[in-house]
Protein backbone atom coordinates (compact mmCIF):
# COMPACT_ATOMS: atom_id res chain seq x y z
CA UNK A 1 0.00 0.00 0.00
CA UNK A 2 1.21 3.54 -0.77
CA UNK A 3 1.48 5.70 2.35
CA UNK A 4 -0.32 9.04 2.26
CA UNK A 5 1.18 10.38 5.52
CA UNK A 6 4.84 10.95 6.35
CA UNK A 7 5.58 11.15 10.06
CA UNK A 8 9.08 12.49 10.73
CA UNK A 9 9.77 11.42 14.30
CA UNK A 10 7.71 8.84 16.15
CA UNK A 11 8.21 9.30 19.87
CA UNK A 12 5.26 9.44 22.27
CA UNK A 13 3.66 12.47 20.65
CA UNK A 14 4.44 11.49 17.07
CA UNK A 15 3.04 8.01 17.63
CA UNK A 16 -0.15 9.45 19.13
CA UNK A 17 -0.58 11.64 16.04
CA UNK A 18 0.12 8.74 13.69
CA UNK A 19 -2.33 6.42 15.42
CA UNK A 20 -5.06 9.04 15.21
CA UNK A 21 -4.47 9.43 11.49
CA UNK A 22 -4.43 5.64 11.03
CA UNK A 23 -7.79 5.48 12.80
CA UNK A 24 -9.07 7.87 10.13
CA UNK A 25 -8.02 5.45 7.41
CA UNK A 26 -4.62 6.87 6.49
CA UNK A 27 -1.52 4.79 5.81
CA UNK A 28 1.31 6.30 7.85
CA UNK A 29 5.03 5.92 7.15
CA UNK A 30 6.95 6.84 10.31
CA UNK A 31 10.67 7.66 10.44
CA UNK A 32 12.45 6.63 13.62
CA UNK A 33 15.97 5.52 14.43
CA UNK A 34 14.62 2.10 15.41
CA UNK A 35 11.67 1.13 13.24
CA UNK A 36 10.68 -1.76 15.52
CA UNK A 37 9.60 0.84 18.11
CA UNK A 38 6.98 2.26 15.74
CA UNK A 39 3.55 1.01 16.88
CA UNK A 40 1.37 -0.86 14.36
CA UNK A 41 -0.49 -0.26 12.17
CA UNK A 42 2.01 2.53 11.39
CA UNK A 43 4.79 1.46 9.04
CA UNK A 44 8.26 2.18 10.40
CA UNK A 45 11.44 3.06 8.54
CA UNK A 46 14.75 3.06 10.42
CA UNK A 47 16.81 6.17 9.75
CA UNK A 48 19.19 8.43 11.65
CA UNK A 49 18.32 11.85 10.25
CA UNK A 50 21.36 13.40 11.89
CA UNK A 51 23.50 11.37 9.46
CA UNK A 52 21.54 10.35 6.37
CA UNK A 53 18.80 11.23 3.90
CA UNK A 54 16.13 8.51 3.97
CA UNK A 55 14.86 6.71 0.89
CA UNK A 56 11.07 6.91 1.13
CA UNK A 57 9.37 3.88 -0.44
CA UNK A 58 5.79 3.94 -1.75
CA UNK A 59 4.98 7.44 -0.52
CA UNK A 60 2.53 9.95 -1.96
CA UNK A 61 2.18 12.14 1.09
CA UNK A 62 -1.05 14.05 1.45
CA UNK A 63 -0.02 15.04 4.98
CA UNK A 64 3.37 15.44 6.64
CA UNK A 65 4.12 15.87 10.33
CA UNK A 66 7.53 16.71 11.81
CA UNK A 67 7.64 15.77 15.50
CA UNK A 68 11.31 15.30 16.33
CA UNK A 69 13.02 14.97 19.71
CA UNK A 70 16.58 16.09 20.44
CA UNK A 71 18.80 14.88 23.27
CA UNK A 72 20.64 16.36 25.11
CA UNK A 73 19.28 19.90 25.29
CA UNK A 74 22.23 21.61 23.65
CA UNK A 75 22.55 23.90 20.65
CA UNK A 76 24.57 21.28 18.77
CA UNK A 77 22.00 18.53 19.38
CA UNK A 78 19.09 20.75 18.38
CA UNK A 79 20.86 21.88 15.21
CA UNK A 80 21.65 18.29 14.24
CA UNK A 81 18.07 17.13 14.82
CA UNK A 82 15.69 20.02 14.19
CA UNK A 83 17.58 21.87 11.46
CA UNK A 84 19.90 19.45 9.66
CA UNK A 85 17.81 16.35 10.37
CA UNK A 86 14.57 17.96 9.29
CA UNK A 87 16.26 19.30 6.16
CA UNK A 88 17.26 15.78 5.18
CA UNK A 89 13.70 14.54 5.70
CA UNK A 90 12.32 17.41 3.60
CA UNK A 91 14.88 16.67 0.87
CA UNK A 92 13.64 13.08 0.78
CA UNK A 93 10.02 14.24 0.71
CA UNK A 94 10.74 16.62 -2.18
CA UNK A 95 12.42 13.78 -4.10
CA UNK A 96 9.11 11.87 -4.18
CA UNK A 97 7.68 14.59 -6.43
CA UNK A 98 4.46 14.81 -4.39
CA UNK A 99 4.30 17.90 -2.16
CA UNK A 100 1.92 17.45 0.78
CA UNK A 101 -1.39 19.31 0.90
CA UNK A 102 -0.86 20.05 4.57
CA UNK A 103 2.14 19.81 6.88
CA UNK A 104 2.67 20.56 10.57
CA UNK A 105 5.95 21.17 12.37
CA UNK A 106 5.79 20.56 16.11
CA UNK A 107 7.94 23.30 17.63
CA UNK A 108 8.11 24.75 21.11
CA UNK A 109 7.14 27.90 22.96
CA UNK A 110 10.76 27.90 24.13
CA UNK A 111 11.29 30.39 21.30
CA UNK A 112 9.34 32.95 23.37
CA UNK A 113 11.22 35.07 25.86
CA UNK A 114 10.62 35.43 29.59
CA UNK A 115 9.57 38.62 31.36
CA UNK A 116 8.96 40.05 34.79
CA UNK A 117 5.19 40.39 35.21
CA UNK A 118 4.77 38.88 31.76
CA UNK A 119 2.05 40.00 29.35
CA UNK A 120 -0.10 37.42 27.55
CA UNK A 121 1.92 36.30 24.50
CA UNK A 122 0.25 35.17 21.30
CA UNK A 123 1.28 34.43 17.71
CA UNK A 124 1.98 38.12 17.02
CA UNK A 125 4.56 38.34 19.81
CA UNK A 126 8.09 38.44 18.34
CA UNK A 127 10.10 35.36 19.39
CA UNK A 128 13.03 35.94 21.74
CA UNK A 129 14.81 32.62 22.24
CA UNK A 130 17.01 32.78 25.31
CA UNK A 131 19.44 30.00 24.45
CA UNK A 132 20.98 27.91 21.69
CA UNK A 133 18.23 25.25 21.58
CA UNK A 134 15.59 27.98 21.28
CA UNK A 135 17.50 29.61 18.43
CA UNK A 136 17.74 26.29 16.61
CA UNK A 137 14.01 25.72 16.99
CA UNK A 138 13.36 29.13 15.47
CA UNK A 139 15.75 28.33 12.60
CA UNK A 140 13.88 25.07 12.03
CA UNK A 141 10.56 26.93 11.87
CA UNK A 142 11.94 29.31 9.26
CA UNK A 143 13.36 26.46 7.19
CA UNK A 144 10.12 24.48 7.38
CA UNK A 145 7.95 27.38 6.21
CA UNK A 146 10.40 28.21 3.44
CA UNK A 147 10.41 24.64 2.12
CA UNK A 148 6.67 23.97 2.64
CA UNK A 149 4.64 27.11 1.83
CA UNK A 150 1.42 25.33 2.89
CA UNK A 151 2.99 24.31 6.21
CA UNK A 152 1.91 25.23 9.72
CA UNK A 153 4.08 25.59 12.82
CA UNK A 154 2.52 24.51 16.11
CA UNK A 155 4.50 25.77 19.10
CA UNK A 156 3.65 23.56 22.06
CA UNK A 157 4.07 24.58 25.67
CA UNK A 158 5.15 22.06 28.31
CA UNK A 159 3.84 18.58 27.54
CA UNK A 160 2.57 16.42 30.36
CA UNK A 161 0.61 13.21 30.74
CA UNK A 162 1.81 9.74 29.95
CA UNK A 163 4.84 8.34 31.72
CA UNK A 164 6.52 11.59 32.82
CA UNK A 165 6.53 12.06 36.62
CA UNK A 166 9.13 14.82 36.97
CA UNK A 167 6.80 17.47 38.41
CA UNK A 168 5.05 14.95 40.64
CA UNK A 169 8.39 13.80 42.01
CA UNK A 170 9.45 17.41 42.62
CA UNK A 171 6.28 18.05 44.63
CA UNK A 172 6.50 14.77 46.57
CA UNK A 173 10.08 15.52 47.56
CA UNK A 174 9.39 19.14 48.54
CA UNK A 175 11.77 20.56 45.91
CA UNK A 176 9.64 23.41 44.52
CA UNK A 177 12.08 26.33 44.58
CA UNK A 178 10.51 28.94 42.26
CA UNK A 179 6.79 29.11 43.07
CA UNK A 180 6.35 32.53 41.41
CA UNK A 181 7.33 31.38 37.90
CA UNK A 182 4.52 31.38 35.36
CA UNK A 183 4.11 28.03 33.63
CA UNK A 184 2.22 26.90 30.54
CA UNK A 185 1.31 23.34 29.67
CA UNK A 186 -0.70 21.13 27.36
CA UNK A 187 -1.75 17.55 27.89
CA UNK A 188 -0.06 15.19 25.46
CA UNK A 189 -3.42 13.93 24.18
CA UNK A 190 -4.64 17.47 23.53
CA UNK A 191 -1.40 18.21 21.68
CA UNK A 192 -1.87 15.20 19.40
CA UNK A 193 -5.47 16.19 18.77
CA UNK A 194 -4.33 19.70 17.83
CA UNK A 195 -1.88 18.40 15.22
CA UNK A 196 -4.52 16.19 13.61
CA UNK A 197 -7.07 18.99 13.77
CA UNK A 198 -4.80 21.41 11.89
CA UNK A 199 -3.99 18.79 9.27
CA UNK A 200 -7.54 17.73 8.55
CA UNK A 201 -9.88 20.69 9.17
CA UNK A 202 -11.65 21.87 5.99
CA UNK A 203 -10.33 25.44 6.21
CA UNK A 204 -6.68 26.11 5.49
CA UNK A 205 -4.81 26.76 8.74
CA UNK A 206 -2.63 29.79 9.38
CA UNK A 207 1.14 29.47 9.43
CA UNK A 208 1.59 29.65 13.21
CA UNK A 209 -0.33 28.57 16.32
CA UNK A 210 0.47 28.34 20.02
CA UNK A 211 -0.60 25.00 21.47
CA UNK A 212 -1.29 25.42 25.16
CA UNK A 213 -4.19 24.95 27.55
CA UNK A 214 -6.61 27.63 28.70
CA UNK A 215 -4.87 28.69 31.89
CA UNK A 216 -1.28 29.82 32.45
CA UNK A 217 -0.51 29.18 36.11
CA UNK A 218 2.22 29.97 38.57
CA UNK A 219 4.22 26.96 39.61
CA UNK A 220 3.33 27.41 43.27
CA UNK A 221 -0.39 27.12 42.49
CA UNK A 222 0.09 23.97 40.42
CA UNK A 223 2.34 22.47 43.09
CA UNK A 224 -0.15 23.28 45.85
CA UNK A 225 -2.91 21.48 43.95
CA UNK A 226 -0.69 18.45 43.44
CA UNK A 227 0.59 18.44 47.02
CA UNK A 228 -2.95 18.29 48.37
CA UNK A 229 -3.78 15.34 46.12
CA UNK A 230 -0.51 13.54 46.88
CA UNK A 231 -0.48 14.18 50.61
CA UNK A 232 2.88 15.90 50.14
CA UNK A 233 4.32 18.88 52.05
CA UNK A 234 2.77 22.22 51.08
CA UNK A 235 5.08 24.10 48.66
CA UNK A 236 5.91 27.80 48.97
CA UNK A 237 3.00 30.00 47.92
CA UNK A 238 2.91 31.83 44.61
CA UNK A 239 2.83 35.63 44.63
CA UNK A 240 1.45 37.22 41.42
CA UNK A 241 3.40 40.39 42.16
CA UNK A 242 6.62 38.39 41.84
CA UNK A 243 5.48 36.49 38.77
CA UNK A 244 8.04 36.03 35.99
CA UNK A 245 8.44 33.85 32.91
CA UNK A 246 5.83 33.81 30.18
CA UNK A 247 2.07 33.55 29.85
CA UNK A 248 0.65 32.16 26.61
CA UNK A 249 -2.70 32.45 24.84
CA UNK A 250 -4.36 29.67 22.84
CA UNK A 251 -7.06 31.99 21.40
CA UNK A 252 -6.01 31.52 17.76
CA UNK A 253 -6.01 27.72 18.04
CA UNK A 254 -9.29 27.77 19.95
CA UNK A 255 -10.83 29.89 17.18
CA UNK A 256 -10.27 27.02 14.70
CA UNK A 257 -12.64 24.79 16.68
CA UNK A 258 -10.02 22.90 18.66
CA UNK A 259 -11.18 22.30 22.24
CA UNK A 260 -8.82 20.87 24.88
CA UNK A 261 -10.11 17.92 26.86
CA UNK A 262 -7.89 19.06 29.74
CA UNK A 263 -8.36 22.87 29.78
CA UNK A 264 -6.20 23.41 32.87
CA UNK A 265 -3.81 21.62 35.20
CA UNK A 266 -6.72 20.82 37.51
CA UNK A 267 -8.42 18.57 34.94
CA UNK A 268 -5.11 17.22 33.70
CA UNK A 269 -3.94 16.13 37.14
CA UNK A 270 -7.36 15.19 38.55
CA UNK A 271 -6.48 11.50 38.61
CA UNK A 272 -3.28 11.99 40.59
CA UNK A 273 -3.22 10.69 44.13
Amino acid sequence: MTSDVLLVGCGDLGAAVGLRLADRGHDVLALRRTATLVPPPLRGLSVDLTREVPALPDLEARYAVVALTARPRTEESYRATYVDGMRRALDALAATGTPPERAVLVSSTAVHGSHDRPPLDDETTPPRPADGPGRMLLAAEELFLERLPTGTVLRLSGLYGGSSTRLLDTVREGRVTDPHRWTNRIHREDAADAVVHLLTRPEAPERLYLGTDDEPAQLGDVAAYLAERLGAPAPPSADPEQGHGKRLSNARLRATGWVPSWPSYREGYAGVG
